[in-house]
Protein backbone atom coordinates (compact mmCIF):
# COMPACT_ATOMS: atom_id res chain seq x y z
CA UNK A 1 0.00 0.00 0.00
CA UNK A 2 1.45 3.57 -0.81
CA UNK A 3 0.03 6.55 0.96
CA UNK A 4 0.07 9.50 -0.76
CA UNK A 5 -0.57 13.17 0.92
CA UNK A 6 -1.67 16.21 -1.21
CA UNK A 7 -3.99 18.49 -0.67
CA UNK A 8 -4.57 19.72 -4.24
CA UNK A 9 -7.14 17.54 -5.55
CA UNK A 10 -6.00 17.79 -9.49
CA UNK A 11 -2.41 16.35 -8.68
CA UNK A 12 -3.83 13.62 -5.50
CA UNK A 13 -6.18 12.26 -8.70
CA UNK A 14 -3.60 12.53 -11.03
CA UNK A 15 -1.32 10.56 -9.18
CA UNK A 16 -3.65 7.91 -7.57
CA UNK A 17 -4.76 7.67 -10.84
CA UNK A 18 -0.91 6.77 -12.25
CA UNK A 19 -0.02 4.89 -9.45
CA UNK A 20 -3.47 1.87 -9.38
CA UNK A 21 -2.75 2.41 -13.58
CA UNK A 22 1.01 1.13 -12.85
CA UNK A 23 -0.53 -1.79 -10.47
CA UNK A 24 0.04 0.00 -6.83
CA UNK A 25 -2.73 -0.06 -4.26
CA UNK A 26 -2.57 3.84 -3.42
CA UNK A 27 -4.69 5.20 -0.64
CA UNK A 28 -4.77 8.98 -1.24
CA UNK A 29 -5.63 11.65 1.89
CA UNK A 30 -5.92 15.36 1.49
CA UNK A 31 -5.28 16.44 5.37
CA UNK A 32 -1.99 15.60 7.84
CA UNK A 33 -4.98 14.75 9.99
CA UNK A 34 -6.98 12.36 7.96
CA UNK A 35 -2.98 10.41 7.25
CA UNK A 36 -2.27 10.02 10.95
CA UNK A 37 -5.89 8.26 10.96
CA UNK A 38 -4.68 5.82 7.84
CA UNK A 39 -1.61 5.56 9.95
CA UNK A 40 -3.27 4.25 13.13
CA UNK A 41 -5.57 1.69 10.65
CA UNK A 42 -1.94 0.33 8.54
CA UNK A 43 1.46 0.95 7.95
CA UNK A 44 2.33 1.39 4.23
CA UNK A 45 5.12 -0.17 2.02
CA UNK A 46 5.82 3.93 0.45
CA UNK A 47 4.61 7.27 1.18
CA UNK A 48 4.08 10.11 -1.17
CA UNK A 49 4.35 13.18 0.67
CA UNK A 50 3.71 16.69 -0.66
CA UNK A 51 5.88 19.92 1.39
CA UNK A 52 3.26 22.78 1.08
CA UNK A 53 0.03 21.20 3.50
CA UNK A 54 -2.89 22.66 5.74
CA UNK A 55 -2.86 22.02 9.49
CA UNK A 56 1.24 20.90 9.04
CA UNK A 57 4.02 20.66 6.08
CA UNK A 58 5.49 17.48 5.05
CA UNK A 59 8.74 18.54 6.68
CA UNK A 60 7.16 18.36 10.04
CA UNK A 61 5.50 15.19 9.46
CA UNK A 62 8.51 13.55 7.95
CA UNK A 63 10.40 14.31 11.25
CA UNK A 64 7.88 12.42 12.90
CA UNK A 65 7.89 9.48 10.82
CA UNK A 66 11.28 9.34 11.00
CA UNK A 67 11.19 9.25 14.84
CA UNK A 68 8.56 6.68 15.22
CA UNK A 69 10.12 3.17 15.26
CA UNK A 70 7.11 1.60 13.69
CA UNK A 71 7.30 4.40 10.86
CA UNK A 72 11.02 5.09 10.73
CA UNK A 73 11.86 2.70 7.66
CA UNK A 74 8.90 3.49 5.37
CA UNK A 75 10.66 5.23 2.25
CA UNK A 76 9.29 8.60 1.60
CA UNK A 77 9.31 10.70 -1.95
CA UNK A 78 9.15 14.38 -0.52
CA UNK A 79 6.79 16.63 -3.53
CA UNK A 80 7.46 20.45 -4.17
CA UNK A 81 6.77 23.44 -5.83
CA UNK A 82 9.97 24.63 -4.78
CA UNK A 83 13.33 23.85 -6.55
CA UNK A 84 15.98 25.46 -5.19
CA UNK A 85 19.33 23.24 -4.36
CA UNK A 86 18.36 24.64 -0.54
CA UNK A 87 15.40 23.22 -0.57
CA UNK A 88 15.96 19.82 -1.92
CA UNK A 89 19.16 19.54 0.72
CA UNK A 90 16.33 20.19 3.84
CA UNK A 91 13.96 17.85 2.08
CA UNK A 92 16.83 14.68 2.09
CA UNK A 93 18.21 15.97 5.18
CA UNK A 94 15.26 15.77 7.02
CA UNK A 95 15.20 12.14 6.28
CA UNK A 96 13.15 12.31 2.70
CA UNK A 97 14.82 9.22 0.24
CA UNK A 98 13.87 10.96 -2.72
CA UNK A 99 12.40 14.59 -3.49
CA UNK A 100 10.58 15.44 -6.67
CA UNK A 101 9.84 18.99 -7.84
CA UNK A 102 6.58 19.67 -9.66
CA UNK A 103 5.47 19.77 -12.15
CA UNK A 104 6.61 16.60 -12.52
CA UNK A 105 6.00 13.34 -15.12
CA UNK A 106 4.16 10.50 -14.19
CA UNK A 107 6.92 8.17 -16.02
CA UNK A 108 9.02 9.65 -13.96
CA UNK A 109 7.25 9.30 -10.97
CA UNK A 110 6.74 5.66 -11.21
CA UNK A 111 10.23 4.73 -11.68
CA UNK A 112 11.60 6.52 -8.46
CA UNK A 113 8.08 4.76 -6.49
CA UNK A 114 9.55 1.13 -7.72
CA UNK A 115 13.09 2.11 -7.04
CA UNK A 116 12.79 2.87 -3.92
CA UNK A 117 10.47 -0.68 -3.44
CA UNK A 118 12.87 -2.40 -4.98
CA UNK A 119 15.66 -0.68 -2.47
CA UNK A 120 13.61 -1.65 0.46
CA UNK A 121 12.65 -4.86 -0.19
CA UNK A 122 14.97 -6.63 -1.14
CA UNK A 123 17.28 -6.00 2.32
CA UNK A 124 16.57 -9.18 4.32
CA UNK A 125 20.88 -9.17 4.14
CA UNK A 126 23.93 -8.15 5.63
CA UNK A 127 27.33 -7.25 4.43
CA UNK A 128 30.80 -8.07 6.40
CA UNK A 129 34.26 -6.89 4.87
CA UNK A 130 37.64 -6.77 7.01
CA UNK A 131 35.71 -5.74 10.18
CA UNK A 132 33.33 -3.41 8.86
CA UNK A 133 29.51 -5.03 9.40
CA UNK A 134 26.58 -3.65 7.86
CA UNK A 135 22.95 -4.54 7.96
CA UNK A 136 20.79 -2.19 5.66
CA UNK A 137 17.26 -3.98 7.41
CA UNK A 138 18.42 -2.42 11.12
CA UNK A 139 20.17 0.17 9.35
CA UNK A 140 23.31 -0.66 11.59
CA UNK A 141 26.83 0.17 10.77
CA UNK A 142 29.21 -1.33 12.93
CA UNK A 143 33.90 -1.27 12.55
CA UNK A 144 35.49 -4.00 14.44
CA UNK A 145 32.08 -4.35 16.52
CA UNK A 146 32.22 -0.58 17.46
CA UNK A 147 28.88 1.41 16.22
CA UNK A 148 29.15 3.96 13.51
CA UNK A 149 27.10 6.64 13.70
CA UNK A 150 26.68 7.82 9.92
CA UNK A 151 24.34 10.70 8.32
CA UNK A 152 21.65 9.40 5.92
CA UNK A 153 23.57 10.84 2.95
CA UNK A 154 26.54 9.11 4.18
CA UNK A 155 24.49 5.44 4.92
CA UNK A 156 23.19 5.36 1.02
CA UNK A 157 26.74 6.43 -0.17
CA UNK A 158 28.08 3.27 2.24
CA UNK A 159 25.42 0.86 0.79
CA UNK A 160 25.37 2.20 -2.95
CA UNK A 161 28.73 1.24 -2.62
CA UNK A 162 28.38 -2.34 -1.13
CA UNK A 163 24.98 -3.00 -3.39
CA UNK A 164 27.55 -2.94 -6.75
CA UNK A 165 30.09 -5.93 -4.99
CA UNK A 166 32.98 -4.54 -6.16
CA UNK A 167 31.80 -3.02 -9.68
CA UNK A 168 32.80 1.14 -10.23
CA UNK A 169 29.74 3.01 -9.09
CA UNK A 170 30.41 6.21 -11.88
CA UNK A 171 30.13 9.52 -10.10
CA UNK A 172 27.06 10.28 -12.28
CA UNK A 173 25.10 7.26 -11.09
CA UNK A 174 26.19 8.22 -7.20
CA UNK A 175 24.96 11.59 -8.09
CA UNK A 176 21.77 10.05 -9.74
CA UNK A 177 21.05 7.65 -6.70
CA UNK A 178 21.79 9.59 -3.79
CA UNK A 179 21.10 12.92 -4.42
CA UNK A 180 18.08 12.75 -7.22
CA UNK A 181 17.81 13.28 -10.92
CA UNK A 182 17.51 16.99 -11.09
CA UNK A 183 20.49 17.77 -8.32
CA UNK A 184 21.98 20.49 -9.21
CA UNK A 185 25.24 21.10 -6.82
CA UNK A 186 28.43 20.84 -7.67
CA UNK A 187 29.87 16.75 -7.90
CA UNK A 188 32.67 17.86 -5.25
CA UNK A 189 29.88 17.13 -3.08
CA UNK A 190 30.76 13.04 -3.58
CA UNK A 191 34.16 13.55 -2.38
CA UNK A 192 33.68 15.89 0.60
CA UNK A 193 30.97 12.98 1.24
CA UNK A 194 33.51 10.01 0.52
CA UNK A 195 35.91 11.58 2.97
CA UNK A 196 33.58 12.00 5.75
CA UNK A 197 32.46 8.65 5.12
CA UNK A 198 36.27 7.17 5.02
CA UNK A 199 36.97 9.49 8.60
CA UNK A 200 34.04 7.61 10.10
CA UNK A 201 34.44 4.21 9.31
CA UNK A 202 38.47 4.27 10.93
CA UNK A 203 40.26 1.96 9.87
CA UNK A 204 37.40 0.34 7.57
CA UNK A 205 37.64 3.89 5.67
CA UNK A 206 40.53 2.47 3.40
CA UNK A 207 38.51 -0.43 2.02
CA UNK A 208 36.68 2.42 -0.22
CA UNK A 209 38.79 2.91 -3.35
CA UNK A 210 38.96 6.00 -5.69
CA UNK A 211 38.45 4.62 -9.52
CA UNK A 212 40.75 8.10 -10.48
CA UNK A 213 38.22 9.42 -13.45
CA UNK A 214 35.32 7.24 -12.73
CA UNK A 215 33.43 6.97 -9.37
CA UNK A 216 34.38 4.98 -5.84
CA UNK A 217 34.27 0.82 -5.33
CA UNK A 218 34.29 -1.23 -2.10
CA UNK A 219 34.35 -5.12 -1.64
CA UNK A 220 33.79 -8.25 -3.67
CA UNK A 221 30.58 -10.03 -4.43
CA UNK A 222 31.13 -12.65 -2.04
CA UNK A 223 31.29 -10.37 0.85
CA UNK A 224 26.72 -10.44 1.14
CA UNK A 225 25.36 -12.48 3.20
CA UNK A 226 21.54 -13.34 3.57
CA UNK A 227 20.06 -13.50 6.84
Amino acid sequence: MIYFLEDDENIRKFVTYALKSSGFDAKPFSLPSEFYLGMQEATPSLIILDIMLPEEDGISILGKIRKNPVTAKIPVILLSAKSTEYDKVIGLDNGADDYLTKPFGTMELISRVKALLRRTENNNYIYMINGLYVCPSKHIVKVNNEDISLTLKEYKLLCLLLENGGNVVPREKILTDIWGYDFLGESRTIDVHIGSLRSKLKECGSLIETVKGIGYKIGDSNEKKDI
